[in-house]
This record gives C-alpha cells, structure tokens and sequence, in this order.
C-alpha cells in the first residue's frame, strides 16, 4: 500500500469478540476526516460502533454498521 497511491489495500486484523467467518469481513472507505462521515452514519439509519479514535502514525478510524447490519470502517489521516 502507498499512502498516497491509488487503488484498494487490505489487511488482516484480530479483534476481540469477533469470530472469523459470517460479517467478520470489513471493508474501510478513506475519508479526508472519518468525523465528517461519523456525524453522517445515525442519520442515514446506521449504527456507530466505535466513534473517532487514533490508529497512531496511521490516522484515525470510525466503524459503523449499515442499516442491514453490515459492518464498515472509515479511515482518514486526520
């Protein structure tokens, strides 16, 4: 991945409480400030799981989930 590059990067990650397999896949969308998204997710019908929080020297993150339930994150810098 470049951070100023084009296209999609992946990653696999270990979290607490969740199992592999079933909504275990995540998606991330860039953002130029996940808050901005952030503000947007309860009035689009979704839920915030975990608001605005450090990732350290990666910037920042926001995950929600979608109106089915689908879980997504949102990345951004600042």
């Amino acid at each position: 991945m470049e951070m100023e590059g084009e296209g999609a990067a992946g990653a696999l990650v270990n979290m607490e409480g969740v199992k592999a397999g079933g909504n275990s896949t995540l998606f991330y969308f860039s953002s130029e400030d996940c808050s901005i998204e952030q503000a947007r997710i309860e009035g689009a019908g979704g839920k915030l799981i975990q608001p605005k929080q450090s990732i350290g020297e990666y910037g920042f993150m926001v995950m929600g989930s979608d109106t089915k339930g689908n879980i997504f994150g949102i990345h951004s810098q600042f």
